[in-house]
C-alpha cells in the first residue's frame, strides 16, 4: 500500500504505517481513492450509529453554517444549542436536569471532574478532589481523564503528569476473580469501591467515574446483574458523585438510549461524545442530575467556569439534532438491539472454526470476541505473539474495519476485538462482516 499523496506531512497517532486516503462513505461502507470499499465494523471507532453519507444531515450542518457557525457561549446562546439540550435531558434518565456541551469525550471527561470538585465547594467540603476509576478503563487523553484512565498501556508515558487518583479492579464478567460461579453473585468488584474509600480516606474523594460497558480496553465488558446497584448504594453512603462515562455507550449504541439504563442506578453526571452526533461534527455533552445542579446554582451563584472555545458550537448542535432525529424516525436504537442479538449470536458460532474465539460479550452493537489461547481454561495469548494486531490487519486488507485491544484487568496478556458497526447495518452486511472475520482468523494463524 502506498503512502498517500500529501499524507508526509501528517503527525498521526499509531504505529507509523501508509493508510488508505477515504474519499466517501455510504451507509456502512467506506470507500478510498482507489476505488477499493471497507466495511465500517467499528462505525468509525464506535462513533457512527446513523451510517456515513446521510443527506439530512449534512443539510442541516449547511443551514446552521449559512446562520451563524460560532458564538462565545459565555455571552450568546443559539437555538441549536437550546433545542439540543431539551432532547439530551428529555431522553436522559429520569431526574437528569441540566447539558453542558464539549468538543469530544475527553473534554466530557474534564467537565465531569471539574462539575464534581465544584459541587463539593458549594457544599463546603474543600478537601474532596480525588476521583477512583477502575484498573484498565479509558476516559480520555487529557490529564485529568488520564488519571482516572486505569490502562496500564495508555498511562505509562504519562506517568509524571498524572494526578494521584485510586483505582479499583474493572468487573468481573464471566470471569470471576473469586472463582464463583455465579456472576450475579459476584459484587465483590464492585465493593472493592467501598475499601478504597476507606483506605483512601472519604474526605478525599469526589467522584467515581466508570464505563457501563467497558468499551475498547476490556472488549465490550458487561459487568454482572446488580454491579451498578451496588455502587449506587456506596457512592450515596460516601457522598461520592457516580459519573457514568457514556463517551460509547450514550445514544443507542447498548440498544438503549444510554447503557446505564440495563442496571437500576441513577448517575449524578453523565458524559457523552461519540453517538451524539454520529461523527458528523465534533461534540460531547456532560448531563448533570437536578440534585447536583441544584446544589451548584445554590453554592456557586456566579456559576462554574470551563473554558472551552467550542463549548455548544452551534454547527455541531445542529448535527447532533438532525442525528438524533435521524435516529427517532428509524428507530435505529431499537434496531441496534435487535441487530446486536443476531450479530452476537453469528459471532459466537465463529467458535465452531476457532479455537481461539473465547468469550463473545457486549450488548446491543456494541460486540466484543475474547481471544483465548486455551478456550478451557480461558488462558491469554502471550502479547509478545500480537494476535490481535495480526487479526485486525487481516482483516482490513479484506475489506473490514475492526479494532482490538489488549490485557484483561491483570497484566498486559490478553487479546480481544471490538466490532461496533453503524445500527443501520443490514442482516446480509453482518453476514460478509463475520465471513470476513472468519477468514482473517485463520489467515493470522487462529484456524
Amino acid at each position: 500500500m502506498e503512502t498517500a499523496r500529501g499524507a508526509e506531512a501528517l503527525l498521526a497517532a499509531g504505529p507509523a504505517k501508509a493508510r488508505p486516503r477515504i474519499v466517501r462513505g455510504e451507509g456502512v461502507w467506506l470507500f478510498d481513492d482507489a476505488g477499493r470499499r471497507y466495511l465500517d465494523g467499528i462505525g468509525g471507532i464506535h462513533v457512527n450509529s446513523i451510517g456515513h453519507g446521510v443527506a439530512e444531515v449534512a443539510d442541516a450542518i449547511a443551514r446552521q453554517a449559512r446562520q451563524v457557525a460560532f458564538a462565545f457561549a459565555m455571552h450568546f446562546t443559539t437555538d441549536a444549542q437550546v433545542e439540543l439540550a431539551e432532547r439530551v435531558v428529555a431522553m436522559a434518565p429520569s431526574g437528569m436536569a441540566r447539558v453542558h456541551f464539549v468538543s469530544g469525550g475527553s473534554e466530557a471527561t474534564e467537565v465531569a471532574l471539574q462539575l464534581a470538585r465544584q459541587y463539593h465547594l458549594a457544599r463546603g467540603r474543600p478537601t474532596r478532589w480525588r476521583a477512583v476509576g477502575r484498573w484498565h478503563s479509558y476516559h480520555g487523553s487529557s490529564v485529568g481523564a488520564m488519571s482516572v484512565t486505569g490502562h496500564l498501556g495508555r498511562r505509562r508515558d504519562y506517568a509524571p503528569y498524572l494526578l494521584n487518583f485510586p483505582h479499583i479492579p474493572p468487573p468481573c464478567g464471566a470471569r470471576c476473580r473469586l472463582g464463583r460461579s455465579d456472576p450475579a453473585a459476584c459484587l465483590a468488584c464492585a465493593d472493592e469501591l467501598a475499601i478504597t474509600i476507606e483506605r483512601e480516606g472519604p474526605d478525599t474523594i469526589a467522584a467515581f467515574v466508570a464505563e457501563p460497558v467497558v468499551g475498547t480496553t476490556a472488549g465490550a465488558l458487561v459487568p454482572p446483574p446488580g454491579y451498578y446497584e451496588r455502587v449506587r448504594a456506596i457512592c450515596d453512603r460516601y457522598d461520592v458523585l457516580f459519573v457514568a462515562d457514556e463517551v460509547i455507550t450514550g445514544f443507542g449504541r447498548t440498544g438503549r438510549t444510554f447503557g446505564i439504563e440495563h442496571w437500576r442506578a441513577t448517575p449524578d453526571l453523565i458524559t457523552s461524545a461519540k453517538g451524539l452526533a454520529s461523527g458528523y461534527a465534533p461534540i460531547g455533552a456532560v448531563v448533570v442530575h437536578e440534585r447536583v445542579a441544584a446544589e451548584l446554582a445554590r453554592g456557586r451563584p456566579d456559576g462554574f467556569f470551563t473554558g472551552y472555545t467550542f463549548s455548544g458550537n452551534p454547527v455541531s448542535c445542529a448535527a447532533a439534532l438532525a442525528v438524533q432525529d435521524y435516529l427517532a424516525r428509524h428507530r435505529l436504537i431499537e434496531r441496534c438491539a435487535a441487530v446486536g442479538e443476531r450479530l452476537k449470536a453469528k459471532l459466537a458460532a465463529l467458535g465452531e472454526r476457532h479455537a481461539a474465539v473465547g468469550e463473545v460479550r457486549g450488548l446491543g452493537l456494541l460486540l466484543g470476541v475474547e481471544l483465548v489461547a486455551d478456550r478451557a481454561t480461558r488462558a491469554p495469548f502471550p502479547r509478545r505473539e500480537r494476535v490481535q494486531e495480526r487479526v485486525v490487519a487481516a482483516a482490513l486488507e479484506r475489506g473490514l474495519a475492526i479494532v482490538g485491544g489488549t490485557g484483561r484487568g491483570d497484566g498486559p496478556d490478553g487479546d480481544h476485538l471490538l466490532v461496533t458497526p453503524p445500527f443501520v447495518i443490514s442482516d446480509a452486511e453482518c453476514d460478509e462482516l463475520v465471513a470476513v472475520l472468519d477468514d482473517a482468523l485463520g489467515a493470522a494463524g487462529l484456524s
